[in-house]
C-alpha cells in the first residue's frame, strides 16, 4: 500500500491512498484525516485503507472519488510529526565525513549507530523550493531512506523493532556544512547545520516493496542528479545497521511515539563508481584523488533530483524529489511549489 498527503491548506494535509502503479490517488479522509492520525490508529485503519486502495486499483471508485496523481500537489507524507531521529547506517559515508571534518574515528562505529535528533515540525514536500539564507553556509543535499514507526516501547530489541515499522520513505536531509564542525565540537548535536528535511511524495508499506525490502534494508539504488547531470546512484543494500537496529538504538532509553521517523543516513557505497548522494562525499573523494575538492556546494537556483529505483531500474516506489534552492527573501514561508 502507498499513501500520500494532498495539500489542502491545512497543517497536516489530507490523507490519500495511491494506486499500485503510482498514477492515481483517492482521498481517504473518511478513514483517517491525515497520515499521523492513521499511524496512531494503524491496526484499526490499515485494513480499510488497503481496501480503499484495492478499489482504486480495480477502477471501482466513481470518477469524483479518484484523480490523476500530480506529485506537485503532494506534500511530505508526514508534513510534521513528534520526533525525527536520523542515523548514520552507511559506514562508507561515516568514514568520508571523518575525513571531511577532520575528526577521529569512533572506536565502536561498527557496533553502535550514530544518530542525531532533528527538527520534525516543518518537513518539505517533494517539489517545494528550499529557501535558505546564505550560499556561504555551504548548502548540501543528502539522499536517504527512512521509516515511520508505530508506538514503540523502550528497550525493544532490533528484531522486535522491525515489527513496529509501518511505512518506508525516501528523503533529502539538507545540510549546511559550514555549521557542522563547530556544532559537532560542542557535543550538543546539530542545530543550524540541519534545516528542514524534504521527502518524496509517497510512503510505502514494507509488504508493498516486495523484494526491495530485505531484512530491514532497501534493495534500491538512489539516483541523484544535480542540475540535470548524473551525480550518483548508491545502493541501499550496503546499509551496515538495518532499520531494526536503528529503531532499537533510538528506543534504548525512551519509548517512541507513533509517527516517529527514523532515517538511514546518507546512502553511500565504498569507492567512486556509484557516485555520491551528497556533495561533501564527492569533495572528499576529489581531495583524496587530486589534493583539491572541485565540486562546489549548492548555489541559489541550483536543482537536485532524487529517485529511488529498483535494482533493474524499472520501479520507483516513492516518486521523485525535485527541488530548487532559493534565497529565503525570494520564497514564501508556506513552501509554495515551483
Amino acid at each position: 500500500m502507498k499513501l500520500a498527503t494532498l495539500d489542502d491548506g491545512s497543517a497536516d494535509g489530507a490523507l490519500c491512498v495511491v494506486s499500485t502503479d503510482g498514477t492515481r490517488g483517492a482521498l481517504a479522509t473518511q478513514i483517517a484525516p491525515n497520515l499521523l492520525c492513521a499511524i496512531e490508529q494503524w491496526d484499526a485503519v490499515a485494513p480499510a485503507l488497503d481496501a480503499h486502495r484495492v478499489a482504486l486499483d480495480a477502477g471501482a471508485l466513481i470518477e469524483s472519488e479518484s484523480f490523476v496523481l500530480d506529485q506537485a500537489r503532494l506534500r511530505a507524507p508526514l508534513p510534521r510529526t513528534f520526533q525525527w531521529c536520523d542515523g548514520s547506517a552507511f559506514l562508507a559515508h561515516g568514514a568520508l565525513m571523518e575525513r571531511a571534518f577532520n575528526t577521529a574515528p569512533m572506536p565502536d562505529a561498527r557496533e553502535v549507530p550514530l544518530m542525531y535528533q532533528g527538527a520534525s515540525d516543518d518537513f518539505l514536500g517533494p517539489r517545494d523550493d528550499v529557501a535558505l539564507p546564505d550560499e556561504a553556509h555551504q548548502i548540501d543535499f543528502e539522499g536517504e531512506f527512512g521509516v515511520i514507526v508505530g508506538a514503540t516501547p523502550m528497550g525493544v530489541s532490533p528484531r522486535e523493532a522491525l515489527g513496529f515499522i509501518r511505512l518506508v520513505v525516501q528523503l533529502n536531509d539538507w545540510s549546511l556544512r559550514a555549521f557542522g564542525p563547530r556544532e559537532m565540537k560542542t557535543g550538543f548535536g546539530f542545530l543550524h547545520a540541519k534545516p528542514s528535511t524534504s521527502f518524496a511524495p509517497m510512503a510505502v508499506t514494507p509488504a508493498a516493496l516486495g523484494d526491495a525490502w530485505r531484512d530491514g534494508r532497501l534493495a534500491l539504488k538512489l539516483h541523484v542528479e544535480r542540475d540535470g547531470a548524473w551525480f550518483g546512484e548508491p545502493d541501499g543494500r550496503a546499509m551496515h545497521f538495518h532499520f531494526g537496529e536503528l529503531i532499537a538504538h533510538a528506543a534504548r532509553t525512551r519509548a517512541l511515539s507513533a509517527g516517529t521517523l527514523i532515517g538511514s543516513g546518507t546512502v553511500s557505497n565504498e569507492g567512486a563508481p556509484a557516485g555520491s548522494a551528497c556533495i561533501a562525499e564527492r569533495r572528499v573523494l576529489e581531495l583524496l584523488e587530486s589534493g583539491q575538492p572541485r565540486t562546489p556546494f549548492m548555489r541559489f537556483g541550483d536543482r537536485v533530483r532524487m529517485e529511488a529505483r529498483s535494482i533493474d531500474g524499472m520501479q520507483a516506489p516513492f516518486g521523485v524529489i525535485d527541488q530548487r534552492v532559493v534565497r529565503i527573501d525570494n520564497a514564501s514561508h508556506d513552501h509554495s511549489n515551483n
